[in-house]
C-alpha cells in the first residue's frame, strides 16, 4: 500500500499554457526538420527510437517519465521534438498529416485543435479506443469525447486539463474589506460568474490605491464562457457563437467589469501582465493549475504567502492536450504502447506532482500525488481537492474546428478594443465578428 502523506508541489511551474496556444510551440520549418529524423527508427545501437512531437513543455522529460520508460524498456530510446509555440506547431502538423509524411511516431494535439484533427484526419490516426489496456472509464467523459470523430474513432488519449479556480491576493482582499479565507471567498461567487463581478464592485469601493480587482476582462470572459455546455458550436457542428447564450452573457459580464473600472486592462502573457504580478497591481485572476507556477515565478518572493486559491464560480476548463499516433509509422506498435503508458493514471499523477499538469484521468484523483497535493506558495492551498472537484463538474462542450480562432479574436480584438482603446462595446463586438467572418465560414 502507498502511504497517504500530504504532498506538496515540488516544481509547479508550467511553461505550457495548453489552452489557446498562449505560450507554447515549434516553428513549421523546425518541426519539419525534426520530423524528418523523428519518425522513429533504429538508433544504430540496436535500440528503437520513438519520436514524440510536442509543443512547449509537456513535462515528460522534466518529470523523468522518459527515463523511467526507457529503464522499463531497455530496447527503446525516446526522442522528443518540441516546438515552442502551438501557432507554429499546429499548421506544420496539419501539413504533415495532409501529406501523410514527416510525422513523429507520437504527435501531441492541443484541445482547441483536436476537433479539426478528428474531422479531417481520423483515417490517418490510430483509434486509441481499440488499444488493448486502454479503459475509457479512466478518463473524464467529456475529455474522452473531445477526441472522438464522427465515426466513433478516438484519435487521441487525453493528457492534461485545466480546471479553473480563482487565484487571489489575501492582503488586498483584506484591505478592501472582503473575506480572505478560501472557503468564504469561494462562497462570495459560488454558482454564478456575475457574483464574481459583484465582488469586484465591492472591492473597488475600498480598493487599495492603484489596484484593480482583476487582471483583465478577457480572463473573466474566458472563465465564464468555458462554464457553459454550448459556446461557439452546437452538438450538430453548427457555428452558433453570434447567438450563443454563453458568449452573450460572458461578453456582457466582461463589459460590465470594464465599465466598473475593475480591470487592470492587461492582456495575459504580455510583459505588462507579468510586471503587474510583481507590483501587486491586481487582486484576482482566473487560474487553472498550470498558471500557479507562472504566478509564483512572476510575483516572486514578495508575493509568497499573499496569494491563495478558491473555487471558481462554476466548473470550467482552460487547456489540455492529447497524444495521437499516426498510422503506418515504422514504430506504430511501440508508439501506441508509449502513448498509453504516458497517459495512464499513474503517470498523469506523477506529472501533476512534478509539473502541475492536472490529470484528465479521473482514476488519478484518488492517488496521493493528486488527492493530497498542496501548494506552499498559495498558503498550502489543497489544490488537488480544489481542482479535482472542478474537473468533475466541467460540462461536456461541443468543439468546432475554429474554436481557437473565435475565442482569441473575441478576447484580443473585441474585448481589448473596448478595454484598452475606449471603444464602445458594440464597436468591439462588431470588430471581432468581422475578423471572425473573414476566416470562419458560417
Amino acid at each position: 500500500m502507498r502511504t497517504t502523506r500530504k504532498r506538496t508541489m515540488r516544481h509547479p511551474l508550467r511553461s505550457r499554457p495548453a489552452a489557446y496556444g498562449l505560450v507554447a510551440v515549434l516553428g513549421a520549418g523546425l518541426l519539419a526538420g525534426c520530423a524528418e529524423d523523428g519518425g522513429g527508427s533504429d538508433s544504430g545501437d540496436g535500440k528503437t527510437t520513438i519520436s514524440v512531437g510536442v509543443f512547449g513543455v509537456f513535462g515528460y522529460k522534466q518529470a523523468g517519465l522518459y527515463d523511467e520508460y526507457e529503464k522499463l524498456h531497455p530496447d527503446i530510446r525516446i526522442k522528443e521534438n518540441s516546438t515552442e509555440r502551438n501557432e507554429d506547431y499546429y499548421p506544420a502538423l496539419l501539413n504533415h498529416l495532409t501529406a501523410n509524411s514527416g510525422l513523429s511516431d507520437i504527435q501531441a494535439v492541443e484541445v482547441d485543435n483536436i476537433n479539426e484533427v478528428a474531422g479531417l484526419h481520423s483515417d490517418k490516426l490510430v483509434d486509441m479506443s481499440k488499444v488493448d489496456g486502454v479503459r475509457k472509464s479512466d478518463w473524464l467523459e467529456w475529455k474522452w469525447n473531445q477526441a472522438k470523430a464522427e465515426n466513433g474513432q478516438v484519435v487521441g488519449l487525453g493528457t492534461d486539463i485545466g480546471p479553473m479556480g480563482v487565484c487571489y491576493r489575501k492582503d488586498l482582499f483584506e484591505k478592501a474589506g472582503l473575506p480572505t479565507d478560501r472557503d468564504e471567498v469561494g462562497k462570495l461567487w459560488e454558482g454564478d460568474w456575475s457574483k464574481y463581478v459583484e465582488a469586484g464592485e465591492k472591492y473597488m469601493k475600498s480598493a487599495p490605491k492603484g489596484t484593480a480587482f482583476m487582471d483583465g476582462a478577457a480572463g473573466l470572459y474566458n472563465g465564464a464562457v468555458s462554464s457553459y455546455p454550448v459556446k461557439y458550436y452546437n452538438a450538430a457542428g453548427e457555428l452558433v457563437y453570434k447567438k450563443s447564450e454563453a458568449v452573450q452573457e460572458s461578453w456582457d459580464l466582461s463589459m460590465r467589469a470594464i465599465k466598473g473600472e475593475m480591470t487592470g486592462k492587461l492582456k495575459q502573457f504580455d510583459k505588462e501582465w507579468d510586471q503587474a504580478y510583481a507590483n501587486g497591481d491586481f487582486a484576482s485572476v482566473v487560474c487553472p493549475p498550470w498558471m500557479l507556477g507562472y504566478i509564483k515565478e512572476k510575483a516572486g518572493d514578495k508575493g509568497a504567502g499573499k496569494w491563495d486559491v478558491a473555487a471558481a464560480p462554476k466548473p470550467a476548463n482552460w487547456g489540455g492536450s492529447f497524444l495521437t499516433v499516426p498510422k503506418g509509422g515504422k514504430n506504430e506498435k511501440e508508439a501506441v504502447k508509449l502513448a498509453k503508458w504516458l497517459t495512464a493514471p499513474e503517470q498523469q499523477a506523477k506529472l501533476f506532482e512534478k509539473q502541475a499538469s492536472f490529470p484528465s484521468s479521473k482514476a488519478a484523483y484518488p492517488l496521493p500525488e493528486v488527492k493530497d497535493a498542496k501548494h506552499p506558495y498559495f498558503d498550502n492551498a489543497p489544490i488537488g481537492k480544489i481542482f479535482s472537484a472542478a474537473a468533475e463538474g466541467i460540462p461536456t462542450t461541443p468543439l468546432g474546428p475554429k474554436d481557437q480562432v473565435i475565442k482569441t479574436t473575441i478576447s484580443d480584438i473585441g474585448i481589448l478594443q473596448v478595454e484598452q482603446q475606449g471603444k464602445k462595446p458594440e464597436e468591439g463586438w462588431n470588430a471581432a465578428v468581422k475578423k471572425i467572418d473573414d476566416v470562419v465560414e458560417d
